[in-house]
């Protein structure tokens, strides 16, 4: 089979890779502790939930507008208006099946072959995908242990150029659970005026934060001529497989992230905005609830793989990833790389986790080794897989 040429560039999200892999070792009767996906093991909501319910009993079970059921994009506008204190309308949104969608729309929409476009690493594979699906250059910006896995803002300034399309932000971050700090977006901001470039900010893990405010791009750009904000119920609301995200953007570029969706999905499942609205704007104990959780196992894995000798774990202040050095574990267990730590602890430990190369190439003169846990799983399979990973290292 001869496939056209930019599937060659097409990369995948090798969280999902491993899963598979965590499922047929189940299958055959492994037990596997997995800290693998970065996926909520709450139920969603129960009012979200019957919210659904009603919708399909009320008859929302056709086509609605490309662009989101208007009730649904007033709602998402009240709400990022509420949680980023910028003004926003309707006609900014642009809902979609997951928030994955954004990344693709945004770039297909603004980038053109040879434009360059800058993303965080280590960070979500699918924006380095994309990048090189539309046949742009990726330009990497690393995210440094040294400061608590943000970018050096004299870096940023290095790398940014006249030819620079498009910078993806996310904070707080996959996979390292770092945040931007309020003055980096502040020059973030500050250089796409300059050079003319957009901002993309990933802010799907807003609502998981542990230290501090979350701090968004958008009041530094609050016309929006520069920005787009992806967000998404998934993480929040542990709605992960309702597939319902949205953008955030000027009404001329909605207009044509719109037509993007006529093209591809015709229209967001409509039961599921509903469900959506619901999950905004009725009550929110049980998001906290989560949050609060979350932030407990957060405690638990940092503290117990701190513990653990040759690991080194920052304590990260949002979304629900550890991302730990294992350079000394590495070197002292003869693995070439966190890859072969990643395997070793799969087969031998039975607990799943995810190397540093899972999240982009190493940056150039990156020498340090790290693996992701994501924490979004119980207490008790934390403290289980904290001691198969420690014994594992010990033998």
């Amino acid at each position: 089979m001869r496939l056209a040429e930019r599937m060659s560039r097409l990369g995948t999200e090798t969280a999902f890779e491993v899963l598979a892999e965590v499922t047929k070792l189940r299958r055959e009767g492994k037990d596997i502790i997995s800290f693998s996906i970065g996926e909520p093991d709450f139920d969603t909501p129960k009012n979200i939930k019957q919210a659904a319910i009603r919708a399909i009993e009320e008859g929302y079970t056709h086509y609605g507008p490309s662009a989101g059921l208007p009730e649904a994009r007033e709602a998402i506008a009240r709400y990022v208006e509420k949680t980023r204190g910028v003004p926003v309308s309707p006609e900014n949104v642009v809902i979609t099946p997951g928030a994955k969608p954004i990344i693709f729309f945004t770039i297909l929409a603004l980038v053109d072959q040879g434009d360059e476009v800058l993303y965080p690493n280590p960070g979500f594979p699918i924006y380095e995908s994309m990048i090189r699906f539309v046949g742009a250059k990726p330009v990497p910006l690393p995210l440094l242990e040294e400061k608590e896995f943000s970018f050096d803002p004299e870096d940023l300034k290095k790398r940014v150029s006249s030819r620079t399309k498009l910078v993806i932000l996310n904070s707080p971050q996959n996979p390292t659970g770092g945040v931007i700090p309020k003055e980096s977006l502040a020059l973030v901001a500050e250089l796409s005026q300059k050079y003319g470039f957009f901002v993309l900010s990933d802010e799907v893990y807003s609502r998981l934060v542990y230290e501090g405010e979350f701090e968004s791009i958008l009041p530094f750009d609050p016309e929006m001529e520069r920005t787009i904000i992806m967000d998404g119920h998934s993480k929040t609301y542990a709605m992960t497989g309702w597939r319902l995200g949205y953008g955030v953007m000027k009404k001329e570029l909605a207009e044509q992230i719109a037509k993007l969706m006529t093209n591809s999905n015709s229209c967001t499942c409509t039961f599921t905005q509903i469900a959506g609205i619901e999950a905004l704007e009725g009550p929110q104990d049980e998001a906290e609830k989560m949050k609060e959780e979350f932030r407990k196992r957060r405690d638990a894995i940092v503290d117990g793989l701190n513990s653990i000798p040759g690991i080194r774990c920052l304590r990260p202040k949002g979304a629900f990833y550890v991302f730990p050095n294992v350079t000394e574990v590495c070197k002292k267990k003869g693995f070439a790389d966190s890859k072969e730590l990643q395997n070793y602890l799969l087969y031998k430990a039975h607990v799943a986790v995810l190397g540093r190369t899972c999240f982009g190439e190493r940056n150039e003169g990156e020498e340090e080794e790290y693996i992701r846990l994501s924490y979004a799983t119980s207490l008790e399979d934390i403290q289980k897989g904290l001691e198969r990973i420690r014994k594992a290292l010990e033998g």
